[in-house]
């Protein structure tokens, strides 16, 4: 198993690769390895944006080489314009993007930490971005958790014509995403690392009551309906679900489960 110590280790290593190649600027590093170390683990991947100088961008996105004087890869995906998904050798998973400083003014993206930088760079603001990061929470409950609803609806009707895989999209996927867009509307949310590209990241420490129950919302791809159920019913206790809407949902679990 890795060791976070490894993890840093390996990044500082990638930014004296990237200071004797040249043509570097700045190597930030995100998400657990940027601001926010202490949830840092043996799981965590190295996540990092490379800031080059005009003309380099290409040469550090289709040329690895860097990467392999670094540390050898096993493993490489270009994922992106941008950048690659890489496996080194020694099981060290990583996702980096290569930005010109320029197009930074559009990017939206928070919590880096400067990892190395061309000691002629002065710019001491890059660690985040000036841009807002849109949010993927809600603040009224109303349109979200009726979305759930049509989601519940539209997936048991998949069920029934034997769409099982559509069907658990719409009801233990969609539904579900629907219901933690206004989590923090229902249960007063730890600050734990909220992501603001991922409600469901850290939910089990972010929502601990949540967490207890929404296995019975997610019970897999023969358990549609039960799944719908549950989810129905958290639904009721948190809003005035359409009295109709309630019944035609629970008409079609039931008719769903006879079908099994």
């Amino acid at each position: 198993m890795r060791g976070t110590d490894l993890l840093l280790r390996r990044l500082g290593e990638i930014g004296k690769t990237l200071e004797r190649k040249g043509g570097a600027l700045v190597l930030l590093g995100v998400g657990s390895v940027g601001a926010e170390t202490e949830r840092l683990d043996d799981y965590s991947d190295l996540d990092f944006f490379v800031i080059v100088k005009p003309g380099e961008k290409d040469r550090y996105i289709d040329r690895l080489d860097w990467l392999e004087e670094t540390y050898p890869l096993a493993y490489s995906f270009k994922n992106s314009d941008v950048g690659c998904k890489v496996l080194f050798e020694d099981g060290i998973f990583g996702e980096y993007a290569v930005f010109e400083e320029r197009e930074l003014a559009s990017a939206s993206y928070r919590g880096g930490r400067v990892i190395w930088k061309d000691p002629a760079y002065t710019n001491t603001t890059i660690a985040d971005s000036p841009n807002p990061i849109p949010s993927l929470k809600k603040d009224a409950l109303d349109f979200p958790l009726n979305e759930a609803l049509t989601n519940l609806y539209v997936g048991l009707g998949r069920y029934a014509r034997g769409e099982r895989l559509s069907a658990t999209r719409f009801v233990q996927g969609y539904a579900v995403d629907r219901i933690l867009s206004v989590l923090h509307l229902l249960e007063q949310e730890v600050d734990y690392y909220p992501d603001p590209f991922g409600n469901e990241r850290r939910v089990e420490k972010r929502f601990p009551r949540f967490a207890d129950i929404v296995g019975e919302m997610i019970q897999g791809y023969d358990r549609v309906p039960e799944s719908a159920l549950r989810i129905l019913a958290f639904i009721e206790d948190a809003y005035p679900v359409n009295r109709r809407m309630s019944e035609e949902i629970r008409r079609l679990a039931q008719l769903t489960r006879s079908l099994d």
